[in-house]
């Protein structure tokens, strides 16, 4: 690091798997130190924080009281949102934040609207964003007429208690299936309606604590008159799942998924497989902004993070009315 730059105090709430990518991805970084981690408890806290030399805590507020940080990640279930951002808003503490935002729309606007007042710098974990592939697709998408979009994230339940509950994860497609959302609309443009079907064919059988749908099929019209249908379902069992993109252009496929993109054309099928990490990728391009104010490699933040989880929650009202929903500005 060159003398005279400061080192970035990064403190991160949370203690789960996310939070340790996070902070093994940061604690690498020339420049950038772990400096605390919150915890449910002060125990969870400390007992990762000593990996780290970093300190532990039980509570945000002491945390922040504690520590002089430059940013915060914030890697907590989508019920926890909201306290946690106004706490960081009050201290003008840059945020990335990990999707989705909220298990509603209301508390992720009233985060939003802090976030404009205060000019604050957040980035949101697309992550799907920041991967090669993801951007040789939306560089072909723009250079081809493609009409539709087919998407599936299915999977097997996850196993915590918080993501069977409507009210701790909002489901599953606000929940994971908002990757394949955020990456429709990054690479294909704004979605202006969607109609849900969403139903519940095994886990409430087998298991009385499930509230969420473990099967449901989207579909969606684009402001361009594009259409997609993104499926999801996680009643498959442990190890059997598929996650991808799959659209359709007057050249040929171009079917994505986390580990490459194909494109398949009249006599010919071209593989680019996804060789960087986009966890360190965006972690970078949020540090750069924090340090020099220079937002501009962040792909994904709050406001636009927004537009997606606009997206996702009125899938959820159209399976509960029974009618598509509009988009609102």
């Amino acid at each position: 690091m060159s003398r005279g730059v400061k080192t970035m105090r990064i403190g991160i709430i949370g203690t789960g798997w996310f939070s340790k990518v996070h902070a093994g991805i940061l604690s690498g970084m020339e420049g950038v130190q772990v400096k605390a981690i919150c915890g449910t408890s002060a125990e969870k806290a400390q007992q990762m924080a000593s990996r780290y030399g970093a300190s532990g805590y039980g509570q945000l507020s002491d945390m922040l009281d504690g520590e002089r940080l430059d940013a915060v990640y914030i890697c907590v279930p989508p019920l926890a949102h909201g306290e946690v951002e106004r706490q960081l808003l009050q201290r003008k503490i840059p945020f990335l934040v990990e999707k989705p935002l909220g298990i509603g729309t209301e508390v992720p606007l009233d985060i939003l609207s802090g976030i404009q007042s205060s000019s604050l710098i957040t980035s949101v974990g697309y992550h799907f964003r920041y991967m090669e592939t993801s951007l040789r697709l939306k560089e072909a998408l723009a250079r081809q007429s493609a009409g539709m979009a087919v998407g599936q994230w299915m999977g097997s339940m996850p196993q915590v208690a918080w993501w069977r509950k409507q009210a701790g994860s909002g489901g599953q497609f606000i929940e994971q299936t908002t990757h394949l959302v955020d990456l429709l609309r990054y690479c294909a443009g704004e979605v202006e309606e969607v109609q849900a079907l969403y139903g519940q064919r095994m886990q409430r059988r087998e298991d009385l604590g499930v509230e969420v749908a473990d099967v449901g099929t989207v579909s969606l019209r684009l402001r361009s008159g594009f259409i997609a249908n993104i499926s999801n379902t996680c009643l498959l069992p442990t190890g059997v799942s598929r996650v991808g993109l799959t659209f359709y252009t007057e050249e040929g496929m171009l079917d994505w998924s986390p580990e490459r993109l194909r494109m398949s054309e009249t006599g010919q099928t071209t593989e680019w497989p996804n060789g960087s990490d986009p966890y360190a990728l965006e972690s970078a391009a949020f540090i750069h902004a924090v340090r020099t104010g220079d937002a501009s490699r962040i792909l994904s933040d709050y406001a636009d993070a927004f537009r997606t989880h606009l997206v996702t929650c009125a899938a959820l009202e159209s399976a509960a009315a029974g009618r598509p929903i509009l988009i609102s500005e």
